[in-house]
Formats: C-alpha cells, structure tokens, sequence
C-alpha cells in the first residue's frame, strides 16, 4: 500500500506557515495605524483582508497538526478532513469579506472621503514587498493540500491587493481624485469573491464526498469492467478522503471458475497506475449464472447502488 499524505514533509509546511505568519502580522499592525490616520478605506481592507490571512495560516498550522493524528476510536481516518474544515473557513471568510467590502465600496463611491494619497503609496509599495515575500513562502509548501491552498489564496490576494491599492494612492496622491480608492477597493473585493468561491467549492466538494476532480466514475467502471474475465462492476464510489488522498471501493462479478485474487490485483494496478488510487477496497465474487445471459439485469446485490458497468461484447 503505497503511502499517504503530501508530498512534501508536514514539517517544513509549518515553517514556511510560520515564516508567512510573521511577516503579515507585524505588518497588518503598522497598516491599521496608518489606513485610520490616512482615512483610506483601500489600505484598511488590505490590514482587514491581512487579519484573515493570519487567522488562515493560524486555522491552517492547527489543522495540519491534529489531521496528522494517528486513528483511533472511531475516527478511522483519522482526522484528516480537519484540513478540509480548515479550506471551507478560509473560503467563507473571503466571501464574507468580499461582501463587506463591495458594500463600503459603493458607498464611498457615492460619498468619497478625503483620502492622503502619499500614504497610501509608501504603505502599499511595503506591503507588496511583505506580500511578495509571504507568497514565496507559501508557494514553496504543498499546495496540493486545499489547508495550504486556502492560506496561499489568502495571501496572493492581498498581494494583488496592495498593487491595486498602491495604483489607487498614486492616483489619488496625483490627481486628488478620491474615488479612486473606492475602485481600488471593489477590485480586490472582486478577487477575493473569486478566490472564496474555489475553495468553498472545492472543499464541498471533498465534503459531499464527489469523485475527485478529473476522475470520471463512467470511464473508470467501463475500463475496470474490460479486464480478463470480469462481468460487471457495480456499487463503485470514488471519493476523496482528504485533498490529494483518493479512495475508491467496488463489487466486482467475474466469470465462474475465474481466479478472483488475480482479477483484484489487476484491478488494483489499474487504479493506481492509470488514476492514482493507492486505496481500494475491492469485493471480487463470482457472477451468478442468471447474470452471464446477454441483456439480463442484475441480480446479484439487493440493492445495487448506481450504475452497473458491464463488459463490452
């Protein structure tokens, strides 16, 4: 059974996590003084958007910990899905972030307040600088993982953040014109909808138990029905786990006299060789006669679930 987890350690992730925490919380201090005192609603939803960022990453090292908890009880995976919990925070938080800030956006652009542009330039040009070095940290973890994926959207779209709001300031600090900081704002409220949107859906979808992304059930029934001496694949449910830890289970019928542990092995290759399924649980059983007539339903289970996948004549 090959093993599962990331591919890279859980070890270092925390420490590029770490790295990430630092750089944005002392950071998103020095910002909240100075979006208040240049009265720029651009550079207080960066700080706010840099809040959740560091509530992510913190969300995201806790997470990672107790999903490398060995199982036990009745948790026999473990608590591995902490990590989803972890991406679906993340992704609702941008929402509801994204929501607030396209609220106050509009209003500002109605009623725009006086704004102190060179402020907003030389705390925007910084706060790039940070972002920038917290994407390089987090880029090098394992973004195969939703956990780190939520935290690195987090991340890099703050940074897209403070080059909006760098431009808004120069304009403003140019032109006077202070509308610019509402646009400013509605752009990164734009982002942030997007960013939340993925991984609120990526992380339902790990919830709701969907084949993984890229997985086709159809196909890989039909392929799993076309091996040596197999009649019919049915009850076949492929789901994720964990983000990057497939499992797939399935009632597989083959012809009587067949060697059934030689038929599982085949099986078990082809998942993990073609879709990269390295946990399986397979029942091989003999087809009854009644099945093996052209045409005639199934009759094996009970109550079959889903589609059966038979072998094409």
């Amino acid at each position: 059974m090959a093993e599962h987890g990331h591919g890279h350690a859980a070890g270092g992730d925390r420490r590029y996590l770490t790295g990430a925490l630092a750089l944005i919380t002392g950071f998103m201090a020095i910002e909240v003084v100075i979006g208040v005192i240049a009265r720029s609603l651009a550079l207080i939803s960066d700080a706010g958007h840099m809040l959740t960022d560091a509530i992510a990453i913190v969300v995201a090292l806790i997470a990672m910990r107790i999903s490398a908890r060995p199982p036990r009880g009745g948790y026999t995976y473990g608590l591995k899905r902490a990590e989803i919990i972890s991406a679906q925070l993340n992704g609702l938080t941008l929402l509801l972030l994204s929501a607030y800030f396209i609220v106050e956006g509009v209003r500002r652009l109605v009623h725009p307040p006086e704004v102190q542009g060179l402020y907003v330039v030389l705390t925007g040009l910084a706060g790039i600088v940070v972002n920038l070095l917290a994407t390089w940290l987090l880029a090098k973890a394992d973004r195969g993982s939703l956990n780190v994926e939520g935290a690195y959207q987090h991340i890099l779209n703050d940074l897209f953040a403070f080059i909006a709001t760098t431009v808004a300031g120069a304009v403003i600090w140019l032109t006077g014109w202070g509308r610019t900081d509402a646009l400013a704002a509605l752009i990164v409220a734009a982002l942030m909808l997007r960013a939340g949107w993925g991984l609120v859906r990526d992380s339902g979808r790990v919830f709701m138990e969907a084949a993984p992304v890229g997985m086709n059930p159809t196909e890989i029934g039909t392929k799993t029905a076309a091996l040596d001496s197999v009649v019919e694949v049915h009850d076949l449910h492929i789901w994720e786990v964990t983000s990057g830890y497939p499992a797939m289970s399935a009632h597989i019928l083959v012809k009587p006299g067949a060697d059934c542990h030689a038929v599982r092995a085949a099986a078990e290759r082809l998942l993990h060789d073609e879709y990269g399924i390295a946990h399986t649980t397979l029942q091989v059983d003999h087809a009854p006669q009644e099945l093996l007539t052209v045409g005639a339903p199934a009759t094996h289970c009970r109550a079959p679930h889903g589609p059966a996948h038979r072998r094409l004549a």
